[in-house]
């Protein structure tokens, strides 16, 4: 599999920008602090983004990847912000809905692996979910944290139920 490809795949399942540390991380399946990256490792990842940034810029695609102060992500390019308005329930902002989408793709999930995968924020996002009626949030019988679980609102509001499994 092409360093690329790998780094595609992290940089989408992460769904938030990610520096090259983290990415070098993710790669190697070690956390930020134990991670020893040489120059050549940052070297690599730094071609394998180019090349990410230049398939996708001569792809006929709504995605792209971009550098932004805080790292290297994968989202909808700028022409296609009209498709986001009509198609996200105006409620629900984009980090908003990759929470959702974390929390239904897991479901159960404790909210301290959403953490991880969703950053501090997600904290926030929660509790507008949970308000919304969206996620259910449930005490962890043996821990301090808690389960998040999709509710019936949320097969019914994205119309689960009658989606086509082929």
């Amino acid at each position: 599999m092409k360093l690329a490809t790998k780094i595609e795949a992290i940089i989408y399942l992460k769904g938030k920008p990610l520096s090259i540390e983290e990415i070098f991380a993710c790669l190697h399946h070690q956390d930020l602090e134990s991670s020893k990256m040489s120059e050549s490792d940052r070297e690599s990842i730094e071609d394998g983004l180019i090349e990410l940034m230049s398939d996708y810029a001569h792809r006929n695609s709504a995605l792209e990847i971009v550098e932004t102060e805080a790292g290297y992500s994968l989202q909808l390019k700028n022409d296609y912000e009209y498709l986001l308005q009509e198609l996200v329930p105006a409620e629900l902002g984009k980090g908003t809905l990759r929470t959702l989408a974390a929390v239904a793709l897991k479901n159960p999930i404790l909210q301290t692996e959403l953490i991880d995968l969703r950053g501090s924020s997600a904290y926030q996002q929660v509790s507008e979910l949970v308000k919304l009626g969206f996620v259910r949030k449930r005490e962890q019988a043996d821990g301090r944290s808690y389960w998040l679980e999709v509710t019936n609102k949320f097969h019914q509001y994205f119309e689960i139920n009658n989606l086509a499994i082929s």
